[in-house]
């Protein structure tokens, strides 16, 4: 678990660095608030929705750690090259929305396998826990990544050499995941092996398999989803309204990711005790969000900030352990691959949304935010009296 929280650890400075300025870089190149919600919702569905196929291929093949690095190293790639969108011309805002939804990409094609890994390592300690522990350990990159942008932003008045330097956390990522790799072995393509070739299964097939209660909780976590606001519309409001200066949003981000990390490793030991009952304030915490961060006061905005970021730390964490348990262990990269799919279709949805209403009505934005958590928490409710 430790090995693989120092992983991400530096592949989180990689791509958290460059989400904390994503919003302003947009907007630099030409891009609307409409065009920057539509590309970082899209690259959170890619980021989910791949994750289906992908994890019922690391399922079949038993080939966890091979997806996983292939992740990782197009995340190390495509971050660092968002540096030479300023210096294409007219190109310059195309090319940066494909590279930063090539970035998200890599989030899926690691992530139901690197998960499973994580699970099946989390075992011995408890899977609430372990994945607390691991998440406190990503954002602590989470958090050191975008003081590094902003510092550097700071200190050369531009964005492209922050976005440069993250070259090295991201080769830095690479090296660590080959070195556990020799270390740990590969218990799980062993134990896939032994059992023998799997027969490919239609995704609908796939999903009628997994249980009731995950199929409940897939529908209020994507309502969850739609509802939260990427950062990348809530950092374009921050720098175009004037809220915050650009050199302080990479800041503001950090704080955001700090607070990811705290939730994470309360709310991971207080899963293994509850069962997911925590999760009932995550509707709670997506409805105060647009009310705090769109306003014009900074400190009112800043605390709008930290409570996204203590939701995408719950999400991140306690969500994962909750389909853990939902789903039988030799299913859980194809349950997590489903899990994501149907988030990815709701964020894409949601990104756009809140992109469009965030400049046409911030109250609309509210209103629309507050019914979508409304039914998530009926849906919520229903998971855990069904499980």
């Amino acid at each position: 678990m430790v090995g693989f929280g120092v992983v991400s650890l530096a592949a989180d400075m990689v791509y958290e660095g460059a989400r904390s300025i994503t919003g302003p870089l947009l907007a630099s190149l030409g891009a609307s608030a409409l065009l920057v919600g539509l590309v970082t919702g899209a690259g959170e569905a890619l980021a989910l929705v791949l994750r289906l196929p992908f994890g019922s291929r690391a399922d079949r093949s038993g080939g966890y750690w091979s997806m996983t690095i292939a992740g990782y190293a197009l995340t190390a790639v495509c971050v660092p090259l968002l540096a030479v969108t300023p210096f294409l011309g007219a190109a310059g805002l195309a090319v940066g929305c494909l590279l930063v939804l090539a970035e998200r990409t890599g989030k899926a094609v690691r992530s139901p396998a690197k998960s499973t890994l994580l699970a099946h390592a989390a075992g011995p300690v408890g899977l609430g826990r372990g994945f607390g522990v691991h998440k406190a350990l990503d954002q602590i990159g989470a958090f050191a990544g975008p003081l590094l942008v902003a510092a550097v932003v700071a200190t050369t008045g531009v964005l492209w050499p922050a976005l440069a330097l993250l070259a090295v956390p991201g080769a830095a990522s690479i090296a660590l995941l080959f070195w556990l790799r020799r270390r740990t072995g590969d218990p799980l393509r062993e134990q896939a092996r032994a059992a023998g070739p799997q027969p490919t299964v239609s995704l609908l097939r796939a999903g009628r398999d997994l249980p009731r209660a995950f199929w409940l909780f897939a529908a209020s976590a994507a309502l969850t989803t739609a509802g939260l606001v990427t950062f990348g519309v809530i950092s374009f409001h921050l720098v175009t309204d004037d809220v915050f200066p650009t050199a302080a949003v990479p800041v503001v981000y950090a704080a955001a990711m700090a607070a990811a990390g705290l939730t994470a490793l309360a709310l991971g030991w207080v899963h293994d005790r509850w069962g997911g009952r925590e999760l009932l304030v995550l509707p709670v915490m997506v409805t105060v969000v647009p009310v705090l961060a769109f306003t014009e006061s900074w400190a009112v905005a800043l605390l709008g900030v930290l409570v996204w970021g203590a939701a995408t730390g719950l999400q991140d964490s306690t969500v994962k352990a909750l389909v853990a348990r939902l789903v039988p262990a030799g299913r859980r990269a194809t349950g997590y691959g489903m899990f994501a799919a149907v988030q990815g279709a709701a964020a894409v949805v949601g990104g756009a949304l809140a992109g469009w209403l965030s400049a046409v009505s911030v109250p609309a934005l509210v209103a629309v935010v507050a019914v979508l958590q409304l039914a998530a928490l009926v849906l919520l409710f229903r998971t855990l009296r069904t499980r």
